[in-house]
């Protein structure tokens, strides 16, 4: 009946009715509607035409009667083929909306507002050109030149130039914009408006790339011999930190480039991405396009735009640059393979290591995990041989790991010091300042105090819409909730007894004010999410840091990864042992991991390193191979456990998560879906549900969070089953209230 149908993914489409949905091309539509193209159609009850996608182009379909696309919205396909393949992977393994995966995969600005206007518009630069020879713009300026002397610059400068930025031609001949519209009246002068792109500054002075040591280039060259070979691998580089992993980043990029291909290079935190973008560059210039949430809307859309045009092959950025749309990718390079970062927390919940796993399978390229401390799950694969193996275990140039103190708090209690710097830190940080070294303190948590309590009663400040405590922050005296955000003033005394108030346990703003007064008269600054609430906070920090060598630099995680201080000869570590103890079974990974890491950011340059570890838990063997730097032994220890617990990297582990206003429908909801899936998954081996629980925060913003877990093999896939009950649930009108999302490989 119908000569062309078009497949589309309908933007307002919930989770339960996505799936491609036939509509008609009308003739005088018929080859301006392709795939990849944004179309208006009418769906459902929407009075208004909403937005869709084209997935595919058919012949005919099963359907008798079908609307009609209305028009379409892009004059190109924004997305390629191996894209739209992409988006329904999304779909299919991260339980989001075809739509959902497209948002995530394209920048905000590319994207249409109700009024189909789109975000943001594309930037113009006025260019003013000569609309006569240069020969008459020379007798023009001269016989001006009393009578209309601003005239007369204008056309002395174009006279030489011809075509010039009106921006650059009012600037160079000092004339006002009148001037210059006069001139175009008198038609000497025509505007011309060429787009222009948005770019966040870049490194102007280039360099040559570093020399390479032996141990490095044996990995360089390992790698392109894999690239040769022009099919898909995975590789785990495992070098300690100052190993100088970012050396080979850098020639294997330079390769790339030279063979024509594009590389991506990802990066956990902004923090780091200027970093990166300074060195990288230095090196290749304009080829290098960034990628993060700290730009505007109109830089992320123009840096876009130079990606998939070709004219940026390096692309730098935060988890969502895996998405970019490079042309002819040679090789994906994930920094700090292990970090949390690189998962999404919101829908849909990917992990971007997993979407360049599959990137690199379908363009037959490859895949470089860098990381000091490599996820135990990645090293585990690359013990198996599903990963290449690469090891860098000197830090460059031969440089010494720093040498490390663990000190027992238990023993400060005993010998009176109640507070969160032991004797032994200080008497190192005061060796620092004496000798003109810089020194890291480490504490992740932020605020000044993690709680308020009363000294009589036992009251605890909780959030009124989380089940969490309040967290004090000395700026604006004020109790804060991590989650949601709600704040209040302190008060003066207990609201339950009258009784006095106290501080409980230690944050950030703490340590640095208690530093201070500690080392009167010493510059000490700080760095974490508080003191960074405006973009280019993090980089003017580190940057007074560098430049104005402050002895000490007080931060959370923040710190922790990726930098490189020549003169920092000391890191401090508060609190060690918070994070082992959180019910997480990946919280020893983590504590090990950023003990690690902050360790190795000390003794980066020709100074010998200390590092002072301060715990309650001594002979923890977390703490004390963290101390010895001693990933492999770790590795073993952790994997024992892993193996008991039967989880990752022996199970692949899926999470539903219920979530509501009400308790009690949110718990029934999670014993409903327990029950789904026991039934199901009775005929499989080694599957188990473990749950339904409330998460380690029960309550965010008002709302209870229970989830049902699943641990099954990796053979056994579960994707259609888990679907199926997110979409059973969302039309059981016993839960019309509650919100039910899956989430693969949760953390």
């Amino acid at each position: 009946m119908y000569l062309k149908v078009a497949k589309i993914a309908i933007s307002k489409a919930a989770y339960h009715i996505d799936r491609p949905y036939d509509y008609y091309i009308p003739d005088d539509l018929a080859g301006r509607v392709l795939p990849g193209m944004r179309v208006l159609v009418e769906f459902s009850h929407y009075r208004a035409p909403v937005e869709g996608l084209v997935l595919a182009i058919a012949s005919s379909s099963r359907f008798e009667k079908l609307k009609p696309v209305i028009r379409s919205l892009d004059t190109n396909p924004i997305l390629t083929g191996k894209q739209l393949k992409l988006a329904l992977f999304m779909r299919e393994h991260f339980f989001c909306t075809i739509y959902d995966a497209v948002r995530t995969m394209l920048p905000a600005g590319l994207f249409f507002d109700e009024d189909g206007k789109r975000r943001v518009k594309d930037a113009y630069r006025e260019i003013a050109v000569l609309n006569i020879s240069r020969e008459e713009a020379a007798e023009f300026s001269i016989k001006t030149r009393k009578k209309a002397p601003q005239q007369s610059h204008i056309m002395e400068v174009l006279a030489d130039f011809r075509r010039l930025s009106s921006k650059d031609l009012l600037l160079y001949s000092g004339a006002s914009r009148n001037s210059l519209l006069s001139l175009k009246n008198k038609g000497l002068i025509t505007f011309e408006f060429v787009e222009y792109f948005r770019r966040p500054s870049i490194e102007e002075e280039q360099k040559e790339l570093p020399v390479l040591t032996s141990k490095q280039n044996e990995v360089f060259q390992f790698i392109l011999e894999k690239m040769a070979a022009g099919e898909s691998f995975t590789a785990l580089l495992f070098g300690v930190t100052g190993s100088g992993k970012s050396c080979v980043y850098a020639h294997l990029i330079r390769r790339c480039l030279n063979n024509g291909k594009s590389v991506i290079f990802l990066v956990p935190e902004i923090a780091l991405t200027p970093q990166f973008i300074k060195e990288f560059s230095s090196y290749f210039g304009n080829e290098v396009a960034i990628i993060h949430s700290g730009l505007s809307a109109g830089e992320r859309l123009d840096e876009w735009k130079r990606i998939s045009s070709g004219a940026a092959r390096l692309v730098i950025g935060t988890r969502s640059a895996v998405f970019a749309p490079v042309k002819e990718p040679g090789l994906i390079i994930i920094d700090e393979e292990q970090e949390d970062s690189y998962k999404s927390e919101s829908s849909p919940r990917y992990n971007a290591r997993e979407i360049a796993v599959y990137r690199c399978t379908e363009e037959s390229c490859g895949l470089l995990l860098g990381s000091a401390t490599p996820d135990v799950c990645s090293m585990y694969k690359a013990r198996q041989g599903k990963y290449a193996l690469l090891t860098l275990p000197e830090r460059f140039n031969r440089l010494d790991l720093p040498e490390v103190r663990i000190v027992d708090m238990k023993d400060e209690l005993i010998a009176g010091n109640p507070g969160m710097i032991s004797s032994f830190l200080t008497e190192e940080l005061n060796r620092n300042i004496e000798k003109g070294e810089q020194s890291l303190i480490f504490l992740n948590r932020r605020g000044a105090s993690k709680a308020v309590s009363c000294l009589s009663c036992g009251f605890v400040y909780k959030c009124p819409k989380c089940s969490v405590s309040l967290s004090y922050h000395l700026r604006g005296d004020r109790m804060i909730c991590h989650y949601c955000g709600y704040s209040r003033r302190m008060d003066r005394e207990c609201p339950e007894c009258g009784g006095e108030l106290q501080l409980i346990g230690s944050g950030t703003q703490k340590i640095e004010d208690a530093l201070s007064e500690q080392f009167s008269g010493v510059p000490v600054i700080r760095l974490d999410t508080d003191a960074v609430s405006q973009t280019g906070d993090r980089e003017k920090i580190l940057s007074r840091f560098v430049e104005e060598k402050i002895p000490i630099l007080v931060g959370t995680q923040m710190i922790g990864k990726g930098h490189n201080f020549n003169n920092v000869t000391l890191s401090g570590i508060i609190s060690a042992d918070q994070s082992l103890y959180t019910g997480n079974y990946r919280a020893a990974e983590k504590t090990f991991s950023i003990i690690t890491q902050v360790i190795g950011r000390s003794g980066r340059a020709e100074k010998k390193g200390r590092a002072v570890i301060q715990t309650y838990t001594p002979d923890n063997p977390v703490i004390r191979f963290a101390a010895q730097q001693d990933y492999v032994s770790y590795y073993e220890y952790e994997l024992a456990f892993r193996r008991i617990q039967n989880m990752p990297p022996f199970t692949e582990l899926t999470a539903i998560v219920a979530v509501g206003k009400d308790e009690k429908t949110v718990i029934s909801c999670a014993g409903h879906i327990r029950s789904c899936l026991m039934d199901e998954t009775a005929l499989y081996d080694n599957v188990s549900v473990i749950g339904p629980s409330p998460l380690s925060v029960a309550k965010v913003n008002e709302k209870f969070r229970y989830g049902v877990y699943v641990t099954h093999p990796e053979n056994v896939k579960l994707y259609k089953l888990i679907s199926n009950i997110i979409i059973g649930c969302s039309l059981n009108r016993a839960y019309k209230e509650i919100t039910v999302y899956a989430d693969a490989d949760p953390l």
